[in-house]
């Protein structure tokens, strides 16, 4: 781990805050750091600069059997263009839509700065879009395009206590669930051994009542 207490990266369109929250309402003495990073520096920065990272997989630079991998959620692609690019008419497109226009690779302030001048288009994840804040450019989802996958990866020569309780937060487990903090369930209560010979007692007759006699 860094010396810096735990430090974990983050590539642009994700948002760590509700692990963050939860970090520090459980462990409000632990140091942990947010580090924004480019996609194609995670894998040089792990292990190094970073002990864990919330990236986009597969990661760049790095042997995936190196790695630790908790897959985390889908991201869905868009395509950018321009505010009057006729794609602007629709709610999705196909990747057939697009195979006649001029694919620019990248999604930094310079592949948009191209695109909204009208010269070709993006693609990109719907979340680093909206990371962006442009409002020079279009995005429509394009339904049949390969989703990117984001998840929570660190090096498999990287572990300690505090790797172990951010894993437990992103999964989602409570301070009590927490691993190796678990308490074990109380035990289930034995049946009531019952003698082989045993027989059922009988159940009472009910007396019936004799109707009155009228005189």
């Amino acid at each position: 781990m860094t010396t810096d207490g735990l430090v974990i990266g983050v590539v642009v369109g994700v948002t760590p805050d509700k692990w963050v929250r939860t970090w520090h309402d459980r462990l409000p003495d632990a140091p942990l750091r947010i580090e924004g990073i480019s996609d194609d520096e995670v894998g040089r920065a792990l292990g190094d600069l970073l002990d864990m990272a919330l990236a986009r997989l597969p990661v760049a630079g790095v042997d995936a059997a190196d790695l630790h991998v908790i897959p985390l959620w889908d991201e869905t692609p868009v395509v950018v263009a321009a505010k009057d690019h006729p794609v602007k008419v629709f709610d999705t497109v196909t990747l057939a839509d697009l195979a006649d226009e001029e694919l620019y690779p990248g999604w930094d302030d310079a592949t948009l700065d191209i695109v909204a001048a009208g010269h070709g288009i993006a693609r990109m994840p719907q979340a680093v879009l909206r990371a962006t804040g442009r409002r020079d450019v279009v995005g429509r989802p394009i339904t049949d395009a390969e989703p990117s996958r984001v998840g929570l990866v660190w090096r498999r020569t990287t572990d300690g206590p505090l790797i172990d309780e951010f894993i437990g937060i992103v999964r989602g487990r409570t301070a009590n669930s927490s691993r190796g903090s678990a308490e074990p369930a109380p035990p289930e209560p034995k049946p009531k051994r019952v003698p082989r010979d045993a027989k059922p007692k009988p159940k009472r007759a009910r007396q019936q009542r004799k109707p009155r006699q009228t005189r």
